[in-house]
C-alpha cells in the first residue's frame, strides 16, 4: 500500500527537516544538562532529582527507539516524522509550563518517546530522498554533523538561555522549530510503507528492563535491589520473547553480523564517554568553579567547532583509510580525553581545561559518521529503519546510564555536594569502555567489510 505522490517534492525539504529534528531533540540532551543547576534552584531537587530530568528524556527516547524504526517502516518515514515532531513540540510546551519537579519529569517522558519516533525517521526521510549511494553518504555525514554540532552547541544556548531567560527557555525554543519542521514536511512525498508488525511484548520487556537498570542504579537501596531484579527478569524475557516473535522488532539473527554488533558496542561506548563528559562538566564548572550558566556553556564552544571540522573529515579519511582505522582511532582519542581530565581540580586554569578538551572534540566525532554508515551497509534495505532505530537506542542507553552511574558518583559523598573523586571514577569507567570497544573493533571487524565502496553502498544487502 502505497500514497499518492505529493505535488511537489525535493531532496533539500527532507535533508533540512531531517538535520533540525536531529538537531532539536540532541540540543534537548546537552543544554538542558547545563540547565539543571536552574531548574534544582527553581524546582528545589536534589541530585536524585537532577538525574531523573535527565534520564526520563533518555530513557524513553533508548526504549521506545526500537519499536519506533518498525512504526517509520510501517507508517511511512514522512508520516511518522510529523507525529514525532507535533508530540515533542507539545511535549516541550509542557517542560517548559511544569509548576514542579514531578510534571516536568512527567513532560520528559512524553518528550523521549516523540524523539524516539523523530530518529529513526530521519534516517530513513535521508534515506528515501537520495537515490545515489555516494550523495546519501555525505548526506548523512551532514545529518550526524548536525547532531554532533547540537550536541556541542547545546551547552552555549542551555546557559546563556537559563542565565538570562530562565531555564523555561530552553524548552520553548522548541517550539518555532517544531512549526519550521512540518512546513518543510509539507513540501516532502509521502513515504512508502512497509509491513513492519509491532513487537509489544519486546517493547514491554525493554524498556522495563531499561528503566529497572536505571532506577536501581539512581535510587539504591532496598528498592534499587528490586528494579534490578525487574530489570534481570524483563531482560530474559526479552531475549526468550525475541527468538520466538514471528516478527520481531530486534532480529536476534542480525546481531550474529559482527559488523552489525561491534557497531552497536561501540555507538553505546561513544556515548557514554561523550554524554558522560557533557553532565559531568555542566555540574563541574557550576557546582565546584562557580561559573555562572552562560560561562560554563561557552566553554563548550571549541567542542563544537571540533566536532563540526572533525565530522567533516571523518568520511573522507574512511574512504581513504578504510572505516575500521577511523572507528578504532576514534575510540582511542575519546577514552584519551577521560583520562586526560582526571587532574582537574576548582582551581584547573580555564585555559588548561580547553585544551584538556580538544581530544572529546575529535574522538567521538572521528568515529560516528564512519560507524553510522558501517552499520548502514551492513543490513539490506528494509531493515534500515530498524538497524538505526537500534544503533540509536543503544547509543541513548549508554546516555542514560552514563547520567545514573556517574551522578550516583558525583553523590557519593553523602555531603550533597560535588565529589571531585566521583567524577575522576566516572572518567576511568567512561575511558576504559572505550578502550575496550576500540580493541573489539580493532579484533573483530573484518578490513574488507568496513571499507567503504565504490558506491558508499548503503543498501548493500547482507544475510538477515
Amino acid at each position: 500500500m502505497h500514497e499518492a505522490p505529493a505535488p511537489r517534492t525535493g531532496r533539500t525539504p527532507a535533508l533540512l527537516a531531517a538535520l533540525l529534528g536531529f538537531a532539536v531533540i540532541t540540543i534537548d540532551v546537552s543544554a538542558v544538562n547545563i540547565a539543571l543547576p536552574g531548574i534544582r534552584d527553581d524546582l528545589h531537587g536534589g541530585m536524585t532529582g537532577l538525574q531523573w530530568v535527565a534520564d526520563a528524556y533518555t530513557l524513553m527516547f533508548a526504549g521506545l527507539m526500537l519499536s519506533a524504526g518498525a512504526l517509520s517502516d510501517r507508517t511511512g518515514a514522512r508520516r511518522a516524522y510529523v507525529i514525532g515532531t507535533a508530540l515533542f513540540t507539545l511535549a516541550s510546551l509542557a517542560c517548559a509550563v511544569a509548576p514542579g519537579l514531578g510534571a516536568l519529569i512527567a513532560a520528559r517522558v512524553v518528550q523521549g518517546g516523540a524523539a524516539a519516533v523523530l530518529m529513526p525517521a530521519s534516517l530513513a526521510l535521508i534515506r528515501e530522498a537520495y537515490d545515489d549511494a555516494r550523495r546519501r553518504a555525505r548526506a548523512i555525514a551532514l545529518w550526524t554533523v548536525g547532531g554532533s554540532v547540537s550536541m556541542a552547541a547545546g551547552p552555549v544556548l542551555g546557559g546563556v538561555l537559563t542565565e538570562h531567560v530562565g531555564w523555561r527557555a530552553v524548552f520553548f525554543l522548541n517550539l518555532p522549530v517544531g512549526a519550521a519542521i512540518l512546513a518543510l514536511l509539507t513540501k516532502v512525498a509521502p513515504s512508502p510503507r512497509r509491513p513492519a508488525p509491532l513487537d509489544i511484548p519486546g517493547q514491554i520487556t525493554a524498556v522495563l528492563t531499561l528503566a529497572g537498570l536505571t532506577f536501581a542504579v539512581i535510587e539504591g537501596g532496598r528498592a534499587g535491589l528490586a528494579a534490578f531484579a525487574v530489570a534481570v527478569v524483563s531482560a530474559l524475557t526479552f531475549y526468550v520473547t525475541e527468538k520466538r516473535h514471528r516478527a520481531p522488532m530486534v532480529p536476534l539473527t542480525m546481531l550474529r553480523d559482527r559488523t552489525v554488533s561491534v557497531s552497536l558496542a561501540v555507538g553505546f561506548a561513544i556515548n557514554v564517554g561523550f554524554y558522560g563528559v557533557v553532565f559531568l562538566l555542566g555540574l563541574y564548572l557550576q557546582q565546584l568553579r562557580g561559573m555562572s550558566a552562560t560561562e560554563a556553556g561557552l566553554v563548550f564552544v571549541p567542542l563544537a567547532v571540533l566536532i563540526t571540522g572533525t565530522n567533516l573529515i571523518s568520511p573522507r579519511a574512511a574512504e581513504r583509510f578504510g572505516r575500521r582505522p577511523v572507528v578504532v582511532i576514534g575510540q582511542l582519542v575519546l577514552a584519551l580525553a577521560m583520562f586526560a581530565l582526571l587532574p582537574l581540580t576548582a582551581h584547573t586554569p580555564t585555559w588548561l581545561l580547553l585544551t584538556l578538551l580538544v581530544p572529546t572534540g575529535l574522538g567521538g566525532a572521528f568515529a560516528v559518521p564512519a560507524v553510522t554508515a558501517m552499520l548502514m551497509d551492513a543490513v539490506p534495505g528494509p531493515r534500515v529503519g530498524t538497524a538505526s532505530g537500534l544503533l540509536n537506542a543503544l547509543r541513548q542507553t549508554g546516555g542514560a546510564l552514563a547520567v545514573a552511574v556517574f551522578g550516583s558518583l558525583l553523590a557519593s559523598n553523602g555531603e550533597g555536594t560535588f565529589s571531585v573523586d566521583g567524577m575522576r571514577w566516572s572518567l576511568v569507567t567512561a575511558g576504559s569502555l572505550l578502550v575496550a570497544t576500540a580493541v573489539l573493533s580493532g579484533a573483530l571487524l573484518s578490513r574488507k567489510a568496513t571499507n567503504s565502496s565504490p558506491a558508499g553502498g548503503i543498501s548493500s544487502p547482507c544475510g538477515d
